[in-house]
């Protein structure tokens, strides 16, 4: 019994330093040689795609001036600034930090084709066409990875998943309006519940035009709806064509915002079916889009009730 226990432990400790020869990260040679697409420019890429785990994914295409855009929803513009961070950092991967050189590593290390992190695929200006499997993370700072079509599973600490999102929010402005809060001088929301007119005073306050003269209006609330419509952020562009399927025709809420030098009508359509946003289309802006949820709902469902100072809860009467 002792001996059999003394050849399972020999086992084990044969299993353990096989599997730290397996996975710990070896050196390469030279850093030239090392470089995981040594004759790519950042320059050379002309498209990029993102996936994730969960299904989810964003395209992006170079434009003629250089620009980045969105193709799938008619070039809406990239951050060139988000796209060249993460250019710059693919085209300097290198091979000094090998983890795994065999397949059977891919699943464990989340690098496979059917089982990964974030996957990017890249194509040059010749056309060439290239796929990076981005894997499970050892700490905060760093990932695994491997080049479709080869084996071997390296480690980096230039990417991680939490600076390569698959949300085209992730790659764009996210303002979708951005008028200056204090450069309005009214503001008209229409919804199913009334029209409200709120229009600012010489002394930078609001007043509303329907205001009952037996109601106090909250200064809070309505400050509230201002900063929400004049910046609002985006969650996914939708393209510059209008689809019946958007609601538009028959909104569920229109907001007009006046400056004294321009006027800008926001419309509110129907809700996605998910229900975390709806889609909305800006006059200022050629690009229908969709917005959360969250700061929509406000714009289609408030009452006058919702924009008046709540009345003092009464103090308890006081027991003799």
């Amino acid at each position: 019994m002792k001996r059999q226990q003394q050849i399972l432990a020999a086992v084990l400790v044969l299993q353990i330093a096989l599997a730290v020869f397996v996975f710990w990260p070896k050196p390469s040679a030279t850093t030239e040689e090392a470089l995981i697409f040594p004759d790519m420019a950042m320059e050379d890429i002309v498209a990029l795609t993102v996936a994730d785990e969960q299904g989810a994914s964003v395209s992006m295409r170079k434009a003629e001036d250089d620009a980045w855009v969105l193709p799938d929803a008619d070039d809406y513009p990239v951050r060139l600034e988000s796209v060249a961070t993460l250019l710059d950092k693919v085209v300097i991967l290198d091979t000094s930090r090998l983890v795994a050189r065999t397949e059977a590593s891919h699943k464990q290390l989340r690098v496979s084709a059917d089982d990964f992190v974030r996957r990017l695929d890249l194509e040059t200006v010749d056309g060439t066409a290239y796929t990076l499997y981005l894997g499970s993370a050892p700490n905060y700072a760093s990932a695994h990875f491997r080049l479709d079509g080869h084996d071997e599973t390296y480690l980096t600490s230039s990417l991680s998943e939490w600076e390569i999102n698959a949300t085209a929010s992730s790659w764009v402005e996210s303002a979708y309006l951005n008028i200056p809060q204090e450069a309005l001088t009214q503001v008209v929301l229409e919804n199913s519940n009334g029209t409200f007119t709120f229009m600012r005073t010489k002394d930078n306050a609001w007043t509303l035009k329907e205001l009952p003269s037996t109601e106090t209006l909250s200064a809070s609330k309505v400050s509230t709806l201002v900063s929400r419509v004049a910046g609002l952020s985006l969650m996914r562009p939708l393209g510059e064509s209008d689809d019946p399927a958007y609601g538009l025709d028959d909104p569920a809420a229109v907001v007009t915002l006046k400056t004294a030098d321009e006027t800008v009508t926001l419309t509110v359509g129907a809700q996605e079916e998910a229900g975390a946003a709806y889609v909305v289309k800006a006059s200022n802006s050629p690009y229908y889009v969709t917005a959360a949820e969250f700061n929509v709902q406000p714009l289609v469902e408030d009452t006058l009730a919702d924009f008046l100072e709540a009345e003092p809860t009464p103090e308890p009467a006081v027991q003799p």
